[in-house]
């Protein structure tokens, strides 16, 4: 007897599975958030403890939703929407994403904007690099972190710089952040850059492009993360 047989799609399966961890990931994290405020740390230890598990349980989520944005990407089911935003909008925005996380791991976040900044571009999309960007830096700042955001000849520079021991090597071309350079294998696939660099390819402006790029040139001594919008 014959009978017909589908391929399964397993890219397909696998996002709609990381689609469905995200939503439960999302309900933890606000049942975490409800626990720390009627049960408030008793001391240093518990407030650590709590920062741990806000901080691990945002980090798996950051790239949960870095997989599926990429997903989507390269199978063309996202679309820039381009229009005027205001910068200060997007980066409160996302200070107030997590300002809990900042709080329990007892960071200071300083953001630098001028009110009247505007420019053309996604906000979703350049939100939700931000926002990845911040959750890693919080793994690694000691104290402090910088948001700011600037016109230059470029274009305009959102900027997040750290107090931690800065980027590796290996990290410090933006040319690495590319599907075909992704080492899994070595558990460091830089999925939330990988998913900035394409962010940024997507905003063009004549024969402007978008782009990222990291240094370790931080006036807080550590790393420093700039996306470039034409």
């Amino acid at each position: 007897m014959n009978r017909d047989v589908q391929e399964v799609d397993f890219s397909f399966v696998l996002a709609s599975s990381v689609h469905d961890m995200k939503n439960s990931l999302g309900m933890l994290l606000n049942t975490l958030a409800e626990v720390m405020v009627q049960y408030p740390p008793l001391n240093n230890e518990h407030a650590k403890s709590y920062a741990v598990l806000e901080y691990e349980a945002a980090r798996i989520n950051s790239e949960l939703i870095q997989l599926l944005s990429l997903y989507r990407l390269d199978h063309d089911q996202v679309r820039a929407h381009i229009e005027e935003c205001m910068v200060i909008d997007v980066l409160s925005e996302q200070v107030a994403r997590n300002h809990g996380l900042l709080q329990t791991r007892q960071l200071e976040l300083v953001l630098q904007c001028d009110e009247s900044l505007a420019g053309y571009f996604d906000s979703d999309l350049v939100g939700g690099v931000i926002n990845n960007i911040l959750v890693n830096c919080a793994r690694y700042s000691e104290h402090k972190l910088i948001l700011s955001a600037q016109q230059t000849a470029e274009g305009i520079c959102m900027t997040i710089e750290d107090d931690g021991p800065g980027y590796p090597q290996d990290m410090l071309n933006a040319s690495t952040f590319t599907e075909s350079r992704a080492n899994f294998a070595s558990g460091r696939p830089h999925l939330g850059l990988m998913f900035a660099n394409k962010v940024a390819l997507m905003h063009c402006n004549k024969a402007q492009q978008g782009f990222i790029r990291l240094t370790n040139d931080s006036s807080l001594g550590g790393g420093c993360f700039r996306l470039y919008l034409p």
